[in-house]
C-alpha cells in the first residue's frame, strides 16, 4: 500500500520550529502537550501515519490498537525497550531511534566521571563550598592518577569504542566484554587497542568498570551481587548506558560495605529515584540525572534525526535508523 498522499503526524515531544516545519511539510501535523494524559494522545491517534514519540510513553497494544493506521513510531533516543517492537513488526509498524548522533556526548560524560572519581572531585567540591577548607578542617584523602590503570568496558558498541579511544589518549589500558559477541566496525572505523575478556576476566582485572550494554532480557541485572564481588576493593563502577543493566539494590551494598571503592552513575534502575534511595546519599557514589545527551548539540542532532526517520518512513523509504527494518514489508 502506498503512503498517503497527506499523512497524518502526531507530535509529542518539543520540538524546534524549523523541525515542524519539515514536518508540516510532510503532512498534517497534530501536536499533542508531552505532559497530557496517556488516554488524550491515545483518543489523537485515530487517523494517524507516524508519530513522534517520547519512549517514557509505552507503545503497547494499547497503543498500537488506538493507530490502526500507524505506520512509523519515531523518538529521539537510542533505547526503545518501552516499545513492543515484536508486536510493531507484526503490524507493520516501524520503530525509529536515534543512534551515532550521541556517541560523543555519552563517551565525554564517561570520561568526566572516571577523572571526578578518581580525582575526588565532588568530594573536594563538597569541601570548599561547606566551609571546610576556611575552617582548616582536615581534607578528603589523597585522589589517585588514572593513567597505568586498567578500564574494563562492558559493552562494546559504537559508545564503548569511544570511551575507549578517550581513555586510550589518557594514558589508560582497556580491556572489553560484549554479551554479545565482537561488534562490527564501521566502515572507516579503526579498533581501539584494547583486549576482549570474559566478563568475569574483567571484572576482576579493572580498576574501573564503564557500562555501555543495551538492555536486553540478556543484559538486565547483568551487573549483581556476584558480579561486584569480582571487583577489586579499590575499583570504581561508572555506568552511563541503562539503570537495570546493574542491580541496584546490591550495587548500593557494595558501596555501603567498601567492596569497591565507588560509582559513577548518570542511570538508575528507576527514574526519578525515590528521594529516601539510599543509591542518591552515598558519599562514594556520583549520581546525576540522566543527562548523557544533555547537550544543546547532541539534543538537537537527535530530534533532527528523529524527523528525518520518520519522514521516510511516512514516504516509503527506509530510515537511517529504523529498529525493525522487516516491518516495512510486512506493510507493504
Amino acid at each position: 500500500m502506498p503512503p498517503p498522499a497527506a499523512p497524518a503526524i502526531c507530535v509529542a515531544v518539543p520540538l524546534e520550529d524549523d523541525l515542524a516545519a519539515r514536518l508540516a511539510e510532510a503532512g498534517a501535523v497534530t501536536r499533542v502537550d508531552p505532559e497530557a494524559p496517556r488516554a488524550r494522545l491515545l483518543a489523537a491517534l485515530g487517523g494517524v501515519h507516524g508519530v513522534l514519540l517520547s519512549t517514557l510513553v509505552p507503545v503497547d497494544a494499547e497503543f498500537l490498537d488506538a493507530a490502526p493506521a500507524l505506520r512509523v513510531v519515531s523518538t529521539a533516543a537510542v533505547g526503545y525497550d518501552n516499545y513492543d517492537v515484536a508486536l510493531a513488526t507484526r503490524r507493520g509498524v516501524a520503530i525509529c531511534h536515534t543512534p551515532g548522533v550521541l556517541n560523543a556526548a555519552v563517551a565525554d560524560l564517561t570520561m568526566a566521571l572516571v577523572i571526578a572519581l578518581s580525582r575526588r572531585l565532588f568530594e573536594f567540591g563538597a569541601y570548599a563550598s561547606s566551609g571546610a577548607w576556611a575552617r582548616g578542617e582536615p581534607q578528603p584523602p589523597l585522589a589517585r592518577d588514572i593513567a597505568g590503570k586498567t578500564l574494563g568496558v562492558v559493552g562494546y558498541g559504537r559508545i564503548g569504542r569511544e570511551v575507549a579511544r578517550r581513555m586510550r589518549a589518557l594514558g589508560m589500558r582497556v580491556v572489553w566484554h560484549d554479551v554479545s559477541g565482537a561488534p562490527a566496525l564501521a566502515d572507516g572505523e579503526d579498533a581501539p587497542d584494547a583486549e576482549r575478556r570474559t566478563l568475569d576476566e574483567l571484572l576482576r582485572e579493572s580498576d574501573y568498570v564503564s557500562v555501555h550494554a543495551n538492555l536486553t532480557p540478556q543484559s538486565r541485572r547483568l551487573i549483581g551481587a556476584r558480579e561486584l564481588a569480582l571487583m577489586r576493593p579499590g575499583a570504581y563502577l561508572v555506568n552511563t548506558a541503562r539503570g537495570p543493566v546493574v542491580d541496584q539494590a546490591a550495587l548500593t551494598e557494595a558501596l555501603r560495605s567498601g567492596a569497591i571503592a565507588g560509582a559513577g552513575l548518570d542511570v538508575l534502575e528507576t527514574e526519578p529515584p525515590d528521594p529516601d534511595d539510599p543509591i542518591v546519599r552515598l558519599p562514594n557514589a556520583i549520581v546525576l540525572p540522566h543527562i548523557g545527551t544533555a547537550t544543546e548539540e547532541t539534543r538537537r542532532a537527535m530530534r533532527e534525526l528523529a524527523v528525518t526517520n520518520l519522514i521516510a518512513a511516512l514516504r516509503g523509504e527506509t530510515p537511517p535508523a529504523i529498529v525493525n527494518p522487516e516491518a516495512l514489508a510486512a506493510r507493504a
